[in-house]
Order: C-alpha cells, then sequence, then structure tokens
C-alpha cells in the first residue's frame, strides 16, 4: 500500500518562512553588531546634515579663474591612467598566460595565480604609500601602484579569457608541429583579443577615477589640487576641482563604453 509523503506543500512553506527569518535575524545582528562596534551614531547624523548642507554654501560660486592653473594636473591625471593601464595591461597578459591551465604547467599556473591574489589583496593606496616611503612624492609612484593594480584585476580576467578559448583550435596547431610561442600567437591571441581590448579600456576608466584618490595622497594631478585646496580652505576653487573630475570621470566613462560595445560587436560580426 502506497504511503503519503510526509512532504507538503504548507510544511515546505513553513520550513522556507523559517529560513529567510532566521537569515534575516542573522543578518539583523550582525549589522547591529557592526553599528555599534563602528560608533554609528544616528543623532549625530541628524545634526550634522544641517551643518552639512551649510557647508555647501562656502562652495559655491566655482572659482573660474583657477580652471586654467588646473588644466595641466587634470591632464597629468589622464597621463597618469593612460601610463599605468598601458604598462599593467602589458604585464598582466604575461600573467594572464602564465595563469591559464591549458597553456601554463600547473606549477606555473598556481605561483601565477598565488601572486595575483596577493596582489588583489593590497589596495593601491597602500601599494602608494610603500612606494612614496622609497620613492618620494610625484606622479612615478603613482604610475607604479596603478600599474599594479592592473597586474591583480587584469590578469586574473586575461586568464580566465584565455581558459574558455575553443581547445579544438589549440590541438590543431599543436598537431602540425607549433611550438608553444606559435600556439599562443595564433591561437591564443586571436580569440581573446576583443576580450584584453575591452577589459584593459574598462580599467583605464577605473584608473581614472583611482588616480583621483592616489593624487590626494601624493601622487599628483587633479586630485592634489583638490587636498591642497580643501586644506587651505580654497572651498571655491576646490569646486572648480570637483567639476573637472567630473567631467573627466564622465567623458571616460562614456569613451570606455562606446569602445567596449564596439570591439564586442566587432567580435560577434
Amino acid at each position: 500500500m502506497k504511503q503519503d509523503t510526509p512532504w507538503t506543500y504548507s510544511g515546505y512553506r513553513r520550513r522556507q518562512t523559517l529560513r529567510i527569518w532566521t537569515i534575516a535575524l542573522v543578518i539583523g545582528f550582525c549589522a547591529y553588531w557592526a553599528g555599534v562596534s563602528c560608533k554609528v551614531d544616528v543623532d549625530a547624523l541628524r545634526t550634522g546634515l544641517p551643518k552639512g548642507i551649510d557647508f555647501l554654501g562656502y562652495l559655491f560660486p566655482p572659482d573660474w579663474t583657477a580652471f586654467a592653473d588646473m588644466a595641466m594636473p587634470a591632464l597629468e591625471t589622464i597621463l597618469l591612467a593612460f601610463l599605468a593601464t598601458i604598462f599593467g595591461a602589458f604585464l598582466s597578459l604575461f600573467f594572464g598566460l602564465a595563469a591559464a591551465s591549458n597553456i601554463a604547467p600547473r606549477w606555473l599556473r598556481n605561483l601565477s595565480r598565488f601572486l595575483l591574489a596577493t596582489e588583489r589583496s593590497l589596495p593601491e593606496i597602500v601599494i602608494l604609500l610603500l612606494l612614496i616611503s622609497a620613492l618620494g612624492l610625484g606622479p612615478f609612484p603613482g604610475v607604479i601602484a596603478m600599474a599594479f593594480g592592473c597586474i591583480g584585476m587584469l590578469g586574473r580576467l586575461f586568464s580566465d579569457a584565455i581558459e574558455e578559448i575553443n581547445p579544438a583550435t589549440l590541438e590543431s596547431i599543436e598537431s602540425v608541429g607549433a611550438r608553444r610561442w606559435q600556439v599562443i600567437t595564433y591561437g591564443v591571441l586571436p580569440q581573446v583579443l576583443p576580450s584584453l581590448l575591452a577589459n584593459t579600456i574598462f580599467r583605464f576608466e577605473v584608473n581614472i577615477r583611482l588616480s583621483v584618490l592616489l593624487g590626494a595622497v601624493g601622487a599628483g594631478g587633479i586630485g592634489f589640487q583638490l587636498y591642497y585646496s580643501f586644506q587651505t580652505l580654497q572651498y571655491q576653487r576646490a569646486t572648480t576641482a570637483i567639476l573637472i573630475t567630473l567631467l573627466l570621470v564622465f567623458v571616460s566613462e562614456r569613451l570606455s563604453d562606446y569602445v567596449r560595445k564596439k570591439l564586442t560587436l566587432d567580435a560577434r560580426l
């Protein structure tokens, strides 16, 4: 005789509801504990908001006379991001090849993956501070710090893209006696080039934002001008630096989106 199963829809709904409430309570408790640990004060936020709104009055109108003085720092910010992206992408390609399981031997892949993970665990600002202690202030440490950041991010993306290529192409090239560098040149790079370019352009967009942050701690560029203006209480001049920063970020985003879409479309065709 067939027995009724103990699993009913109402029982399933009760278990799902209990699970959802349990997860919500755990998340709520963790959020409360984090707020207490970080000394989150709602009263301070309520009393500080009017002061912040009043402070905005000191930022306007922008000091348009400072625009000419910030043209070169803005260009320096762009060059910082560009050089860091170029150097970082070039080195990331080698790390990506070394970290791909279908190209590199296992020991080299594990070592490269470990180095990439180690680099990603270090924020660029920490790398910059270490470089400043060794090289001093200026754009050069900023370029190196952002290039290291590119290696950690792009190296992982490049290796994943290389591992997803069609293995039949590599096998056909190897079957005619091609060497390893020939397999990479004619079998790997043509298949992953659109993805490599798209990710590199996206990283350039990230580096534009990052160069502003790093500039405030010694890398130069428009970030240093923004920091200097606030430190010297030249708030209207700081507003001009903020507007230039927003312009740089907006233009880099639009350019990055356009080029990546075009590359994706060309790859499909």
